[in-house]
């Protein structure tokens, strides 16, 4: 299983983040080392292409000449039981696909092992929400025009080539996409600045691209099959929903705002002055900070495998009405939790709070234990 070392092999990861990282593009070609294009092979993507309850008109999309082809032009209607839903139609999928449209499938992260372990690490390194799109295209075909992304990008090419045109420009950190209109891809065009270089990708090939990096790609001979991640960190948006939810707790944000009319308006400025002191020291308790480690952890929650027919063993727990251990970070919050149930089992505590290491849920627990503010069941 690829990890984000592995994508970056032979370049060291201290140069990646030294030199690349939110800095500039990085292409990493394969040479001897074909690892990197078992992400995916055509009999895996075929594989799940064939898997057609798991399509719709939203996650399998096709492009041509940067224009999307109407749903309704390679999708039927077909009865489930959880009501109606449009699908691709493999036959007008492949017709299209034939007269030159590339194929997008989306939401690819979680599909196989592979990709799913890679996303995971991706994630976990980033502090970020990865997905996965596959794009399978044709010899001259250009599915996208000229565009940036709003996350990280790691592209791994595993089958044919395709020609990647950077431009000297980037957008500055954006986090917004204007709208798609003519207007908006003249307007891509005339900002992007002049080529910056051409990278033929081949297979095995990776090619990193921060943010905001304007490109667009041609498929080479024959078909090309490549895999995009994206990383996608927080960024300070988050803050707003946090600190509401933390300032709502302190009664001056309950208050009533005076008139602006009151005193030449002096009140009220006062009263916002005051509440923005208070907004700037909750952003420097630990407190706040731990919450937003949380927010970041809930990116990416460790998620279990089945192992049906067997099913799990669960270890009851309950509160004796003794206080326990003051805990603090993110396993306060597991904690305040169970303390809060009158039982409760501890692999339900670690499945409500995927977001805390299943360790430092344990470790609490038998904490409390030992204080005497948990009984086993």
């Amino acid at each position: 299983m690829l990890t984000l070392n592995d994508l970056l092999s032979p370049i060291e990861p201290e140069r990646f983040f030294a030199d690349h990282h939110d800095r500039k593009p990085l292409h990493i070609p394969a040479g001897s080392d074909d690892r990197k294009r078992e992400v995916l092979r055509w009999a895996t993507f075929n594989g799940l292409l064939n898997q057609t309850s798991i399509w719709t008109a939203q996650s399998l999309k096709l492009v041509r000449d940067a224009e999307a082809v109407p749903a309704e032009h390679f999708c039927r209607v077909e009865s489930t039981q959880s009501g109606p839903v449009m699908r691709p139609d493999p036959a007008k999928v492949a017709i299209h696909m034939a007269a030159g449209a590339s194929a997008v499938a989306g939401d690819v992260q979680k599909l196989t092992p592979e990709l799913a372990h890679l996303s995971d690490d991706l994630g976990r390194t980033f502090a970020a929400s990865v997905g996965a799109n596959v794009y399978c295209s044709f010899q001259g075909v250009r599915a996208f025009g000229t565009h940036y992304d709003l996350h990280h990008v790691f592209a791994v090419q595993t089958e044919g080539e395709k020609l990647w045109r950077l431009y000297s420009n980037r957008a500055d950190r954006p986090v917004d996409f204007p709208p798609d209109t003519p207007e908006t891809r003249r307007w891509l065009e005339q900002s992007r600045g002049p080529v910056s270089a051409e990278v033929l990708m081949r297979p095995g090939d990776v090619l990193y691209l921060p943010r905001g990096w304007y490109h667009d790609a041609l498929a080479q001979d024959g078909a090309s099959l490549h895999v995009t991640f994206s990383v996608t960190p927080l960024y300070g948006r988050i803050i707003f929903n946090l600190l509401e939810q933390a300032a709502m707790q302190d009664p001056a944000f309950r208050e009533y705002l005076a008139p602006a009319s009151s005193e030449g308006g002096r009140t009220l400025q006062s009263q916002l002055a005051g509440l923005g002191r208070k907004l700037a020291h909750l952003t420097t308790l630990p407190e706040f900070r731990d919450e937003v480690a949380m927010t970041q952890t809930r990116l990416n929650p460790s998620l279990p495998s089945f192992t049906l027919p067997v099913r799990t063993a669960l270890t009851a727990w309950r509160r004796t009405g003794l206080a326990g251990p003051r805990e603090t970070g993110p396993v306060a919050h597991a904690m305040a939790w169970a303390y809060a149930q009158p039982d409760f089992a501890i692999e339900e505590l670690i499945a409500q709070f995927d977001f805390v290491p299943e360790a430092d849920i344990r470790a609490a627990v038998d904490r409390a234990a030992a204080a005497g503010a948990l009984q086993r069941l």
